[in-house]
C-alpha cells in the first residue's frame, strides 16, 4: 500500500484585513458572506468582487475564477489575489515567490487543489464609493422585453466600468389566474456612484430601458450585497450564515458567445420555456470579458 496523509481542513475560516494596505488574508474555509462582512466591519470604502451567494467558499471560488456584481471594473476574484500558501506534495508550505509564477498562475482558475493544499489567500481590497446605485426593471415579452434584451447585447459592453447591468429571464403568469404564460426579464443593475450621475449615462446609452429615479436606491456597497442576495439590506449578520435559509437545487450550464444573440434566437428560446418541465427554468445573460465582449449564458433548470 502506498503511504498516505490527510489534511484536516476544520476551523481554517480566519478573514484578517488591513485597511492600510487594502489587502486580506483569507483562509479557504471562509465563505464569500463572510469576507463581506469583515471588509464592511472595517471599512465603508472598500470591497472585493467575488460572487453574490454568501454560503459560496473562497477556497473553490477563486480557484476557479470567481466573478459577481463588481466584475466590469475589477473583474474576476482570482485576479485580485496577490499571494497564497500552498502545501506542495512534498509538504513545503510555499507562497507566491518560493511556489514561482506558473504555479501562481495556476491556481487562481485551474482548480487550486489540483496542485496542492492552499492554506490562506492573500486578496487586494478594491475601492467602493460610500454609497452605490442598485436598481432591478422587470419587462415580460408584451412589454419588449425580446427587443431590449437584444439592445442590451450592444449596450453591456461600451457602457462606463461604474455601470454593471446583468439580465435575469424566468418564466411567469401574466395575469392572476395563471392561464397565460410570458417570459419576463430583470435587469439587475449596479453602479459605483450616485444616483444623479447615473441618470444621464443611461438617458444616452440606454434609453430604450427608460430608466428613471423612482427606480433606482442608492445605499452602501455591503448593503448591495445583501440586495442581490435577496437578504434585507439591514441584515449583515446573515453573511455569516454556513447554511442558507432555505436550499434550492438546480442544475445549470453555462456557455459563451462572441457575438450577439438574435432576436430569433430568444424567440426559439421563449417557446422551450413554455414546455411543461421549464416552470422554474431560468435563464442569465452577464457580460464577462470586457475587452473581448463576450457573454456568459447560464441556463438554470
Amino acid at each position: 500500500m502506498c503511504p498516505s496523509k490527510c489534511a484536516e481542513r476544520c476551523g481554517t475560516e480566519e478573514v484578517t484585513v488591513n485597511v492600510a494596505e487594502k489587502t486580506a488574508w483569507v483562509e479557504p474555509g471562509a465563505t464569500i458572506g463572510s469576507l463581506y462582512y469583515r471588509i464592511a466591519e472595517k471599512s465603508p470604502i472598500l470591497g472585493f468582487p467575488a460572487g453574490v451567494c454568501p454560503t459560496v467558499g473562497v477556497g473553490g471560488h477563486f480557484s476557479g475564477g470567481g466573478y459577481g456584481m463588481l466584475l466590469r471594473k475589477y473583474g474576476l476574484a482570482a485576479d485580485q489575489v496577490i499571494d497564497a500558501r500552498i502545501v506542495d506534495v512534498n509538504g513545503r508550505i510555499l507562497d507566491r515567490k518560493s511556489m514561482g509564477e506558473d504555479l501562481f498562475w495556476a491556481i487562481r482558475g485551474g482548480g487550486g487543489a489540483s496542485f496542492g493544499i492552499i492554506t490562506a489567500w492573500k486578496v487586494q481590497l478594491v475601492d467602493v464609493p460610500e454609497k452605490v446605485t442598485v436598481f432591478t426593471i422587470e419587462k415580460t415579452l408584451e412589454q419588449n422585453a425580446t427587443r431590449l434584451i437584444h439592445r442590451w447585447q450592444y449596450v453591456a459592453p461600451r457602457l462606463d466600468k461604474d455601470l454593471f447591468i446583468i439580465v435575469l429571464m424566468t418564466r411567469v403568469n401574466s395575469n392572476q389566474n395563471g392561464r397565460n404564460l410570458t417570459v419576463r426579464a430583470a435587469f439587475n443593475s449596479i453602479f459605483l456612484g450616485g444616483v444623479d450621475r447615473l441618470l444621464p449615462i443611461m438617458q444616452e446609452k440606454f434609453p430604450e430601458l427608460v430608466l428613471v429615479r423612482e427606480d433606482c436606491t442608492e445605499m452602501s456597497w455591503i448593503q448591495s450585497i445583501l440586495y442581490f442576495t435577496g437578504f434585507h439590506i439591514d441584515s449583515r449578520e446573515v453573511l455569516l450564515n454556513r447554511t442558507q435559509p432555505r436550499t434550492p437545487y438546480f442544475k445549470a450550464k453555462s456557455d459563451y458567445v462572441q457575438k450577439p444573440i438574435p432576436e430569433y434566437g430568444f424567440e426559439g428560446l421563449w417557446r422551450l420555456f413554455y414546455e411543461p418541465e421549464a416552470d422554474e427554468a431560468a435563464q442569465h445573460l452577464t457580460l464577462f470579458f470586457v475587452n473581448l465582449s463576450f457573454v456568459a449564458v447560464t441556463v438554470c433548470l
